[in-house]
């Protein structure tokens, strides 16, 4: 008999745990699980489609509406294993679970909490003892397995909320579209293009990425793709930089990896990371990146002077915007082909479902 695995997500929008979860819900061994998909908000606001399986939508606008239409869900379906990712929705999964004895719950983490508390200023960081903290705390003992991306986020998740180590484990994300590789620029245009992809949002580092464009001598072009609550000020800092003539935005696009593809250098002004999706696509068409040595798992994507450019300080970084070195896009997909595979990384989630 196969093994009954619910996916739940609040959405189906852009974002990195939406096409990881739903890549995962639809290409495990379809013979040995019978996954589904449960979304808690609207059909309509889907970026990803889903062919394989069952989704169901509940239509709700927030995930707290959906509380009781998730309970009689499970009643109903009766999964074997429920796998929840972002927030609100693990916390309210894990208080859930004591109710159903029969059921295996595992909530996947997305981000280095404390540091994003931090960068986000007081307010937020002032709010770790309010009721939603509480409660999160509580929740995240109930469950059975925690998935974190990277060996930071591991670590940082089982010190702010005390879980036994032997419940959480670390499963990187996958490739999970196949880009072809670039070829080599053989272009005798001068122009330097840099691309940086990713939700406009103050950890991202937008900003100080583009002050140190802003300081260069020679010809480029920069381009950012996505969106997100920092889009205004990233705008401004353009034009009061004067970047405009060589800057491109692209809200969004489904054809990010060709994008990549056209540019020389991934550009990342991260702060703090969860597990960078696009970081590791930039590295699979063979396009280098350039970031920060920062909590979260960067690290575990770039080898320095290999695939890419891991520095400590914006000296370091500014120091290669000028002094790229010639490196092989064959080689930079090579470093990342073999260890998030989409085989690898499917199996063990099975390894983990059984």
């Amino acid at each position: 008999m196969k093994k009954k695995i619910l996916f739940i997500l609040p959405t189906l929008t852009a974002g990195g745990a939406e096409r990881v979860i739903s890549f995962i819900a639809q290409n495990i061994n379809q013979n040995n699980y019978d996954s589904r998909l449960l979304i808690t908000g609207y059909k309509k606001d889907s970026a990803y489609s889903i062919d394989s399986i069952e989704v169901d939508f509940l239509e709700k606008h927030r995930v707290l509406h959906a509380i009781p239409y998730i309970f009689w869900y499970l009643l109903k379906h009766k999964p074997k294993v429920v796998v929840s990712s972002i927030g609100h929705l693990n916390t309210i999964m894990g208080l859930m679970s004591p109710l159903f004895y029969n059921t295996r719950f595992i909530i996947r983490e997305a981000s280095v909490i404390s540091l994003m508390g931090k960068i986000h200023g007081q307010q937020k960081a002032k709010k770790i003892f309010n009721i939603y903290s509480f409660l999160s705390r509580k929740s995240y003992k109930m469950v059975d397995k925690i998935i974190c991306q990277s060996k930071d986020m591991a670590e940082d998740f089982e010190n702010i909320y005390n879980v036994n180590k032997q419940r959480i484990v670390i499963i990187n994300n996958p490739i999970t579209n196949l880009p072809s590789l670039k070829e080599i620029n053989i272009s005798t245009q001068k122009v330097i293009k840099f691309i940086t992809v990713g939700r406009l949002s103050k950890e991202k580092g937008q900003l100080r990425v583009i002050k140190l464009l802003s300081k260069l001598k020679f010809p480029f072009h920069y381009t950012i793709i996505g969106d997100g609550p920092l889009k205004e000020n990233i705008l401004t800092a353009i034009k009061t930089n004067e970047l405009e003539d060589k800057f491109t935005y692209i809200p969004f696009t489904k054809e990010v990896s060709k994008y990549m593809a056209l540019n020389d250098l991934f550009l990342q002004g991260s702060y703090v990371e969860g597990f960078p999706n696009t970081v590791l696509e930039s590295c699979f068409v063979g396009t280098p990146v350039l970031a920060f040595n920062v909590p979260g798992g960067t690290k575990e994507i770039i080898e320095h002077q290999v695939n890419g450019y891991l520095v400590e300080n914006e000296e370091d970084y500014f120091y290669y915007l000028n002094n790229r070195l010639p490196l092989h896009p064959r080689n930079v997909r090579a470093t990342v082909e073999n260890k998030f595979d989409k085989k690898n990384i499917i199996k063990q989630y099975e390894t983990l479902f059984n």
